[in-house]
């Protein structure tokens, strides 16, 4: 089986009168299910600011559904919520990862690395909570782990060992927060382009932590649509979730 996806990236041109900007760009590829992985980053069952713990229960019944057809479809499913491992101690599926030999990674690639164009550093709460504490203790339940086939970790070389032991050479991330542990997380996409993986960021199935107090003082679906943009500039495109539902 594969999908067939319409990578969405942005880069610089001139246009007739030499002004520089920035243009979207759209390339249509093939990936075989088998070599695709969905990888899905800290969608935790409880945030400590209350509006990223509203937009992930708003998110997670979407990744569900998502991963449900894809899985079905032979993509396989990565479970990434950091910093809850103990609680899936034991569990067939954190036992698939744990057990794969390590493969050494190759030497990280050179890459540029721009600032974002929002201001974080408040911590990024748009419903005033300011304590940054560890208010997860697990993946969001409506995100459903198949045990005999999903995967479960943390560590981006387990997950990058994994990989390599699987065939996979495409990995399609979804899950929160884009201008943070998507971006940043060993498994994150930095390490993953830096490692040579073929990456892209799920547009529709991620989330920022952006306060619109802070700069550049637009509103927090604006603030993600930045920093979406500013992947599909830097880093890597991005997808709508609904073409890896779809094979053929």
């Amino acid at each position: 089986m594969e999908l067939r996806l319409n990578l969405q990236s942005q880069s610089l041109k001139r246009d007739g009168n030499g002004h520089i900007h920035w243009q979207t760009y759209r390339t249509s590829r093939v990936l075989p299910t088998s070599e695709t992985a969905i990888l899905i980053c800290d969608m935790w069952d409880k945030h400590w600011s209350r509006g990223a713990s509203e937009r992930v229960d708003s998110m997670a019944p979407r990744v569900n559904e998502v991963i449900e057809r894809a899985r079905k479809n032979g993509v396989q499913i990565i479970h990434a919520p950091s910093e809850t491992m103990d609680f899936y101690a034991g569990t067939p599926a954190r036992k698939r990862m744990i057990d794969v030999a390590r493969v050494p990674p190759p030497a990280p690639l050179a890459h540029d690395d721009p600032p974002l164009p929002i201001d974080d550093s408040d911590g990024g709460s748009d419903t005033g909570e300011k304590p940054w504490y560890k208010a997860w203790s697990r993946q969001h339940p409506a995100i459903e782990i198949d045990q005999e086939k999903d995967g479960i970790s943390d560590d981006g070389l387990e997950i990058y060992s994994f990989m390599k032991k699987k065939g996979i050479k495409n990995v399609i991330i979804m899950g929160v927060h884009a201008n943070m542990c998507v971006l940043n997380r060993p498994f994150g996409i930095k390490q993953m382009v830096k490692w040579g993986v073929n990456v892209a960021l799920a547009r529709d199935l991620t989330d920022a932590m952006y306060n619109p107090a802070m700069r550049p003082y637009v509103s927090h679906e604006e603030g993600t649509k930045l920093v979406v943009e500013y992947i599909e500039k830097f880093w890597c495109p991005t997808i709508v979730s609904k073409e890896l539902k779809a094979t053929y």
